[in-house]
Formats: structure tokens, sequence, C-alpha cells
């Protein structure tokens, strides 16, 4: 039997309709590739239910209340040290000239590429009573150790500095991005209504930036949460210490997943935050004509405060440490420096390689799907999959281990063998395990980069396409990747850079004797070996400035028509 079509249907409707024909799958693929990544997620969640044999009680009587005070602490100075330091260099360099800020508006992205922990050992060396700061005040008054109060690096106070000089780059670069893209007519009519500059920036441009100001301080507050290296060698007691500490000290994995569980709650919370302050509210900029922002420039006793409010950041967040760490490699006496360093380089660019090469197609499958099929199902399979960055990794690598753990025993794999040889564990404690958990923590990253690439593109090109036969396979190999190529590569590059950097997953799901540069670090400065942890520390460092400095050059000429 064939069926006739009606001549009067709509074509587009047509359209449509072949689509969803051809496209069934797509969605069904979606959400089975949503609900792998979102496993260790909800195994955490669900170890809620579970007894955990009295250990909990134990923890809630004795380390909780710091853990949740430390946290606390800690999310509030971040918070409030980057807002201000990323917002004031934003604004400055954005609608300002005074000497050197054509070089600030790039180089204070650059503390983004310096992991928090990197910073720690750094400071540590500099700033504790056998480092050279105390040393030559001591030489220059001849006080001994006991004579005078100095602050104590290793402390919360500490943690706060440390995490805000290598934070603050978020807020700066969403901040300057919406300052870049507003009206000159709106800034003109609050100085025709009277107010200066100062007023002119708290009234009109910051509002109007609002969204973006919060959006960068969130991201500050997760990475904050999910940061383990820092807080560990600090000796600050928080959530990721102690879930750490919980598995592997106590050998108590469910203990440890209900920690996880509640520093989940602290996300949400950042999350929910986040939404609640920009509320109903939207912003929209009335004018579709974009001049050349004002930059009026600077002299005397104003140019130079500019210059220092700028440069601060910048020299405490990446210069200074930059310098401690190139010093401590100078007197390290170990064989670091050779094959050791070129073999935890390889595992790194393994991993990294790896994570990257899994991370960037998915996350191109599940944008692409959203495209050919918009609808509430590929809507909600973005979102699950974009969830991954905003959990920390020590609950995702809880939430992998208990998993993987699972299914091996499902398997029966530890203990059965094959012709007399053991099979050994499949999925935990292997590359496998690693590389899944750094996929889903670091899939958003590729998801948001390719989605924005993905916008750009016209749909007539998808109708042209169609009607010159390709089929959404070819569409996407054709068409689409072609135009997404540069994309495409950022969002490899992006991911490749953070799994370099990451520990808190890596150093929880990492196999044995498989250490990466950061393990390896993070290693040595346990053991007091800071030369040591000065070369691969900065083998990191080096690795992510090419990544940051594009990044920065993209924001710089977001401003239409530029």
């Amino acid at each position: 039997m064939t069926s006739a079509i009606d001549p009067g249907r709509p074509a587009a409707a047509l359209a449509r309709l072949g689509r969803r024909s051809r496209l069934g799958l797509l969605p069904l693929i979606g959400v089975a590739l949503a609900a792998t990544l979102c496993v260790p997620v909800l195994v955490v969640a669900a170890s809620v239910l579970r007894s955990s044999g009295g250990v909990w009680t134990h923890l809630a009587s004795t380390v909780l209340g710091d853990y949740v005070a430390n946290t606390l602490l800690l999310m509030l100075g971040v918070g409030l040290g980057t807002a201000a330091g990323g917002v004031a260099a934003a604004w400055l360099v954005t609608m300002c000239r005074f000497p050197g800020s054509r070089m600030l508006e790039w180089a204070l992205v650059l503390p983004l590429a310096m992991p928090a922990y990197v910073v720690a050992y750094a400071y540590t060396d500099f700033l504790q009573v056998a480092g050279p700061l105390q040393t030559w005040l001591r030489g220059l008054t001849g006080w001994t150790p006991r004579d005078y109060w100095f602050p104590d690096i290793r402390s919360v106070g500490g943690a706060v500095m440390v995490m805000t000089f290598t934070l603050y780059p978020y807020v700066y670069l969403l901040a300057r991005a919406a300052f870049l893209e507003q009206s000159v007519c709106v800034l003109e009519v609050g100085r025709m209504l009277g107010c200066g500059p100062w007023r002119n920036f708290l009234r009109v441009a910051l509002p109007l930036a609002r969204p973006a100001v919060v959006g960068g301080v969130a991201l500050a507050l997760m990475e904050t949460l999910a940061d383990f290296g820092t807080v560990q060698y600090f000796a600050v007691d928080t959530f990721t210490t102690g879930i750490y500490r919980t598995w592997f000290g106590m050998g108590e994995p469910v203990a440890a997943a209900q920690l996880a569980a509640v520093l989940m709650l602290f996300v949400l919370t950042v999350m929910l935050l986040e939404r609640a302050t920009r509320g109903q509210a939207r912003v929209h900029h009335s004018s579709s004509r974009y001049r050349p922002l004002p930059t009026p420039r600077l002299q005397g006793w104003r140019a130079l405060l500019a210059f220092a409010i700028c440069a601060a950041p910048l020299v405490l967040g990446f210069l200074l440490p930059v310098a401690l760490l190139l010093r401590m490699a100078q007197y390290d006496d170990s064989d670091m420096l050779g094959p050791r360093l070129l073999h935890f380089a390889g595992n790194s660019f393994l991993l990294a390689t790896t994570v990257a090469a899994l991370a960037v197609p998915l996350a191109l499958l599940v944008a692409y799907g959203r495209r050919l099929h918009d609808s509430r199902i590929t809507v909600l399979v973005g979102r699950i999959a974009g969830l991954g960055y905003a959990v920390p990794g020590t609950v995702i690598a809880v939430g992998v281990l208990i998993a993987t753990g699972w299914l091996d025993h499902a398997l029966g794999r530890g203990a059965e063998t094959v012709a007399g040889v053991s099979t050994g564990l499949v999925f935990s404690g292997t590359m496998v395990a690693v590389a899944y958990g750094l996929t889903v923590r670091f899939l958003a990253l590729g998801l948001n980069t390719v989605e924005a690439s993905l916008a750009k593109i016209r749909p007539s090109l998808d109708q042209a396409a169609r009607n010159l036969g390709l089929g959404p396979g070819a569409m996407l190999r054709r068409v689409h990747a072609p135009l997404m190529a540069g994309s495409i590569g950022t969002a490899a590059l992006l991911v490749f850079v953070d799994t370099m950097k990451e520990l808190s997953a890596t150093i929880l799901l990492r196999p044995f004797n498989f250490d990466t540069l950061a393990v390896q670090a993070a290693n040595l400065a346990k053991d007091e070996r800071l030369a040591s942890a000065a070369i691969p520390s900065l083998a990191i460092v080096l690795v992510g400035v090419l990544p940051v400095l594009l990044l920065s050059r993209t924001i710089a000429k977001s401003r239409p028509g530029q």
C-alpha cells in the first residue's frame, strides 16, 4: 500500500516528520549516554539510604562540624575575594587606558593555568619559618623565631588567599566579556543623568554585568568545593579531605559516600543561589549599534593605582609563584629532571589524550543530537551530561569506585580464572575507571564549547545539505565538522589541560604505579620535598599557558563589530 502526501501539508512539517522518522534512535542514544554519565552521582546519592555501621554517627560527633565550618569559611572568603579582584581588574582594563593596560588584558588570565595546589607549594616554601622571607627578616632585625609573630600559610586563611589568586580569572573573564558587550549608549545615558565614572560603574555597568559576575563567582566556588590538593597540603579539614581519609584511612566506603552526598548538597546550594540571584530578571541591550568603548587615559596617581590594582593579582597568582618554583627547582638534588619526569609526563599525556578523545566526541554527539531533534528529552540529556563539571572530583571518584566495584563483583572477575590465569579486575583500579571518571568530570567543558560553535551555524545550511541528499552523519562530517574544526580543537585542548591539572579524582581512581605529574607533585609535597615537587608543577603550568592565552584572545574579540 502506498500513502499519498497531502499537497496542502506545509513543507516544514513534512521535513520535521522526516527528521523524526530517521532520528528516532538518537534521543535513545543520548538518554543512554546521559544515564551512563550520571551513574557516579546517583550511586553517591543512593548511599544516603545505606547503613554505615555507626561510622557516620562517629564522624558527625567529631569532625563533621569542622568540615562544614571550614568549607563555609573557604566559600565566603574565596567568593568575596574573586568577586572584588575579578570585577575591578575587568572594569579597569576594559574601560580605561594606563601604562601596561594592553598587556594586562591577556596577562590577567595567566593564573588560570596555575593549579591552586601548585601555588600552595610555592608559597609554603617562601613563607615558612625556614623560608627566604622570614630568614631575610631575621637577618635584618636580629630576631629569633620566638621574637615575632608571622601568619601561618597552612591555615584556612592561607587556603583562601591561594584559591582567590588562582580562581579570580573566572570572574575576570566573564565580567570582561560582559563589559565589552555593553552598549556605549547606555553608559552615555548614565553620564547625562549626572553619574560620574564611579556611580556610572555601580549603577549602570555593574548591574548589567551582574549575571556574568555571579556566574563567575559560582564557578570559583565550585572549584573551591572541589579542591583537594590545597586543603590536604595545608591540613585544612574539609569534605574532600574527609572523604579521602574515610575511604582509605578508615576503610569505610559507605561513610565516605555519605560525606560525598553532603558535599553535593553544598554544590547544589551554590547552583540554586546562582539561579535565585537572577530570579525572573532579564538583562537586554536596547541598542543594536556598537561603537568603540570610551577608554579615557588615566594620568598620575590614578594610573599608578589602576596599574597596582590590576598587577597585584597577576604578580601574586602567577609571576611570583613561577619565580619561586624556578628557585626551588634549582635546589633539587633528586633525579626528577630526567627519565622519571618523562615517565610521569607520559602518563599525564596518555590520560589527558584519552579523556579528550572520549569527552569531545561524546559532547559533539549530545550537542548535534539536540540540533537535529530539539525536544525536551534532548535538552534534558544536555543538562544531565553537563552536570559533571559542577560535581567535585572526589564525589565522582567515590561514585566510580563503588559502581565499578559492584560491577567487578557481579562479574566475579576478582576470583575467577581463565585457563588457569587470573583475569584480575576489569574496571575498578584500572585505566577504565580513571578515564570514565574524568570523562564524566570534564564532558561539560567540551559540551559548552561545541554547543556555542554549533549555534553559530545557520539552520539554512542544514536545509541545503538535506536538499542535496545528505543524511545526518554525512551532514556532520561534510558540513558541520569543517566549520567547527577550530572550536572542536579548542574543546579538546581545554579538556586536555584540565585533565593534566586534575588531582582530586585522579589520586583516588588511578591504577597502582600510575602516577601523573599532578599526583607525583602532591606526593613529593606531602613528603616535604618541595624542591622536587617544583619540577612536575612547572611542567603542569607550562602546558596550561597556551589554552589560557587563546581563551583570553577569544574574549577580547567578543564585542560586536570587532
